[in-house]
């Protein structure tokens, strides 16, 4: 995990002015474990956002997280050949999961329907996501998704709130 200062007086990610940036990614070559690794990633990342920085990270946050990472993943291993990189970061009181891969073409979440079985991750991902942008780069496309971390409806909230 990387703790990244940031130098812009304007921060144009959401972080505020002076407060760390918490970030961590991973390259995923598709050796067979690469989702395994991806959701591994994910929870680690947020154990230690909680335990080294005191930020709250519910248990629904955590799962939501690991879930959004593993259809993000499994999609760009699915539909585009090559590497998948892997970013997570923390921006103000939210979870960024950003996932690229060397496919330009976009995802385009299907129509509900009841009888289809599978192809329901993009809509899943959506339906829990706080924020979702799915934009072309100079070479592929990159997903980014943003999760709250202290989303839990029961209120269970693990952590301390920083001062």
């Amino acid at each position: 995990m990387t703790l990244v200062r940031q130098p812009d007086p304007a921060p144009a990610d959401g972080a505020e002015l002076g407060r760390p940036v918490l970030k961590t990614g991973a390259a995923l070559v598709g050796d067979g474990t690469d989702i395994a690794r991806a959701r591994h990633l994910a929870a680690a990342f947020l154990t230690r956002v909680q335990a080294e920085h005191g930020l709250p990270v519910s248990q629904r946050a955590m799962d939501l997280t690991q879930l959004v990472v593993s259809e993000l993943v499994t999609n760009a291993r699915k539909y585009a050949p090559g590497p998948v990189l892997l970013d997570l970061a923390i921006t103000g009181d939210t979870v960024e999961v950003a996932v690229w891969d060397a496919c330009p073409v976009l995802p385009v979440a299907r129509a509900a329907d009841a009888g289809r079985v599978g192809q329901h991750g993009l809509e899943i991902v959506m339906a829990v996501a706080r924020g979702f942008e799915a934009r072309r780069e100079s070479l592929g496309k990159r997903i980014t998704v943003r999760i709250a971390l202290a989303d839990d409806p029961g209120g269970a909230v693990s952590g301390r709130r920083p001062l």
